[in-house]
């Protein structure tokens, strides 16, 4: 099993910036891919981004390419998601999640394991 703990929502103005937390226990940190998604209010959950150590792959929405970026801290196992040049439409629910026994990826279906989500709010 994996726990997730997600950490470091909150609300900020359009055009600001947030930093998300997950860290995870159980399984080999690493060993699986990771991913971030989100969920506004009245809409599915959505795949944010995911991360793929055993590639070195990573696979960024359109909606949030060039201004979200993931990264990890393996030492800590943590993975990260900064966030920039926020908009309102970022507002969501963000959720981390692990692909321990799943085969795609990318497939939100696929994600196993996910955290307790953390809000974020980003007013205009």
């Amino acid at each position: 099993q994996v726990q997730l703990v997600e950490s470091g929502g909150g609300s900020v103005q359009a055009g600001g910036s947030l930093r998300l937390s997950c860290a995870a226990s159980g399984r080999t940190f690493g060993t699986y891919p990771m991913g971030w998604f989100r969920q506004a209010p009245g809409k599915d959950r959505e795949f944010v981004v995911a991360i793929r150590w055993s590639t070195a792959s990573t696979y960024y929405a359109d909606s949030v390419k060039g201004r979200f970026t993931i990264s990890s801290d393996n030492a800590k196992n943590t993975v990260y998601l900064q966030m920039n040049s926020l908009k309102p439409e970022d507002t969501a629910i963000y959720y981390c999640a692990a692909n321990v026994y799943g085969s795609n990826w990318l497939d939100i279906v696929e994600y196993d394991y996910w955290g307790q989500g953390t809000q974020v709010t980003v007013s205009s």
